[in-house]
């Protein structure tokens, strides 16, 4: 895998309609760190043929930008293999696979990706895959759909899709989606990859930070977003403030202090400060330090 993405810093991820062309330009104005292009649910079929002619030059304005680019192309069975055959001729970074179900679905994107890149002249593995998990029998191979390929550079789920699938009742506290996206992230973990947390489909700001403080608490270090107003809440809420940042490295030298006197542990404040407090705090940290690079860390490189 050549790509020199580092997923990990990448907060916020924002769809926009696939052939809306003012939307579409306005999106580096959103502060997102990734621009998706949807052809999938956001963009009509008779509207398709439309976003695929653009596509390249969205993408090209986008990267001038400075954000990765990304584009969620069709289900391979459906418009999907029209969709990618005009979408990598712009070379995008990532492209994402909705209602990915199966391993052998990025399989199969994988090796369509590879004649892309071929046909195109583009460097072989330069793109990057982000399944997308929309149904329960998703989430039950999220595992595996994760290591199909040295592609995957992280998995996101959904919110609406998948509610409509267990037939569950939506509501703008998100209980319904509390297991999945429970599971999901557990899932993405034992796996290795970024986990990215579902959409808030409502457009308020409190929703939306309430959502992603949760998001934060399970461990995603991403969120998709549907709203151009969203990304800058979801930057900043899984950024680590200069608040957490300093206590952190309070953690950091009071449990190093303490291991340098012989003692197995510090005490801190009242709180006991054990290998997995400090091990937590020295991610906090490290994770802060993405963001104080020239280049917000988004593209140094990930994995070989």
């Amino acid at each position: 895998m050549t790509t020199d993405i580092n997923s990990k810093a990448l907060r916020s991820w924002l769809f926009i309609d696939g052939a809306d062309e003012a939307a579409l330009a306005e999106g580096p104005t959103s502060e997102a760190d990734v621009l998706i292009q949807e052809l999938e649910d956001f963009t009509p079929p008779e509207m398709r043929p439309r976003a695929r002619e653009i596509s390249p030059g969205v993408l090209a304005a986008w990267k001038a930008a400075g954000v990765v680019t990304a584009v969620r192309v069709n289900p391979l069975d459906g418009d999907g293999m029209a969709d990618l055959t005009a979408i990598m001729r712009g070379a995008p970074d990532i492209v994402m696979l909705p209602k990915t179900a199966a391993p052998r679905h990025i399989v199969e994107l994988a090796g369509a990706i590879a004649r892309c890149e071929a046909d195109y002249g583009l460097e072989i593995g330069s793109t990057a895959i982000v399944p997308n998990i929309e149904q329960a029998v998703g989430v039950l191979q999220t595992f595996a759909i994760c290591g199909a390929s040295n592609r995957v550079i992280a998995c996101g789920v959904a919110s609406e899709d998948m509610a409509a699938d267990l037939g569950a009742e939506r509501g703008r506290d998100g209980l319904e989606m509390a297991y999945v996206r429970e599971r999901f992230h557990v899932e993405c973990v034992a796996a290795g990859s970024v986990s990215l947390d579902c959409p808030y489909t409502w457009t308020d700001l409190e929703g939306v930070t309430a959502e992603t403080q949760h998001a934060r608490r399970l461990g995603y270090t991403g969120k998709l977003a549907v709203h151009h107003a969203h990304p800058p809440v979801i930057n900043r809420l899984l950024t680590p403030s200069d608040t957490e940042v300093a206590e952190a490295g309070r953690i950091v030298a009071a449990f190093e202090a303490a291991r340098a006197a012989g003692k197995a542990r510090a005490d801190l404040d009242g709180s006991l400060i054990e290998v997995p407090i400090y091990l937590t705090a020295k991610r906090l940290l490290d994770r802060a330090a993405l963001f104080s690079s020239p280049h917000n860390g988004r593209r140094t490189r990930s994995k070989p």
